[in-house]
């Protein structure tokens, strides 16, 4: 049976800038409340005329990049988004397009926030059984197209990214070594964005009275988290037979400070063992975690052989942890 192995890893990141200066400038906030709650300084933010799938792509040709393989090497594409270009086509259907993936499978999936694990879950039961061998995971949002600018509590938080990697068999590396998923649908109006649906509750939720922007309970929402997410990563531990000691690196969704620290916490692991980046980049959805592991890579700090965790949560609400040998 092959083992699932990342070979490749490429993100995008929009030019503009929104600091938190500019917060203060069209909401009733200021920099010391947000950097205190959120740990957030900068979120970037798409051009008017750019979409999800046109981030995602950039990312996608930098992962074959990355992974030194080309696009009609690719025998699938999956694509998590909750800001797809479309109803339909599917943004995989588009990026397989946009890449030349001329042998590629495409669908979309969407576990909100959590979607790049479930993602490397996805992935590593098709390679494992041999249904699929060269996969393409994208996780790409715009999710400031989606905010309501007049709700302090949530338009600090959010920023636009996209995120991919390459996952390929492999019958000597070890490469992802377990994974774990789940859902909580009791708390599906915990985190909303309203589609063809018109609900009157939801719809007063929103200050700006704009349904399809994004509704957070911020404390069901943290309280949810910081447990699901300390949960999952030590169950993919117990399932492996290791502990945090074994663990080089741990790669969180990149939701708030507030809640990436209360789990650091109930984990029991030190700081030092944990990237983040949502100072510069805030709130980014399902992209959080790719970039990350992209990044993290690039400055040097996890090497091929290291055993990381990337653990989130999501709308839905989902949860997952994927443990793995990079």
């Amino acid at each position: 049976m092959p083992n699932t192995v990342i070979v490749g890893t490429g993100f995008y990141i929009p030019e503009k800038i929104y600091d938190n200066a500019y917060m203060e400038s069209i909401v009733d906030t200021n920099d010391e409340w947000i950097t205190r709650r959120t740990g957030i300084k900068e979120r970037h933010v798409s051009a008017d005329d750019e979409y999800t799938t046109d981030m995602a792509t950039i990312a996608a040709k930098r992962a074959l990049e990355n992974a030194k393989m080309t696009a009609e090497e690719l025998d699938l594409i999956i694509f998590a988004t909750v800001t797809p270009d479309y109803f339909c086509p599917s943004c995989a259907c588009v990026v397989q397009n946009n890449i030349g993936a001329v042998n590629a499978s495409a669908f979309d999936y969407n576990a909100a926030c959590s979607s790049f694990v479930f993602g490397l879950q996805i992935a590593d039961s098709f390679i494992r059984s041999e249904t699929y061998k060269n996969i393409l995971i994208i996780c790409a949002d715009v999710l400031t197209k989606a905010t309501d600018y007049k709700d302090r509590a949530t338009c600090v938080l959010f920023g636009d990214a996209a995120g991919a990697a390459v996952v390929t068999a492999d019958e000597e590396r070890r490469g992802v070594i377990t994974t774990v998923t789940g859902a909580d649908g009791t708390g599906n109006n915990a985190i909303t964005s309203l589609a063809f649906r018109n609900d009157a509750e939801e719809l007063e939720k929103r200050i700006g009275g704009r349904k399809e922007t994004i509704f957070m309970a911020g404390q069901a929402v943290m309280k949810f988290a910081v447990k699901a997410m300390a949960d999952a990563s030590d169950m993919v531990l117990k399932k492996a037979g290791l502990t945090y000691d074994d663990i080089k690196l741990v790669i969180p969704h990149q939701a708030n400070y507030r809640i990436v620290d209360s789990a650091i916490r109930r984990m029991g692991i030190e700081k030092e063992k944990v990237f983040l980046h949502l100072e510069k980049f805030g709130n980014t959805s399902a992209s959080c975690i790719p970039v990350a592991l992209a990044e993290a890579a690039e400055q040097g700090l996890i090497e091929r052989g290291d055993k990381i965790i990337l653990v989130g949560f999501g709308g839905g609400l989902t949860w997952g942890a994927a443990l793995l040998e990079y």
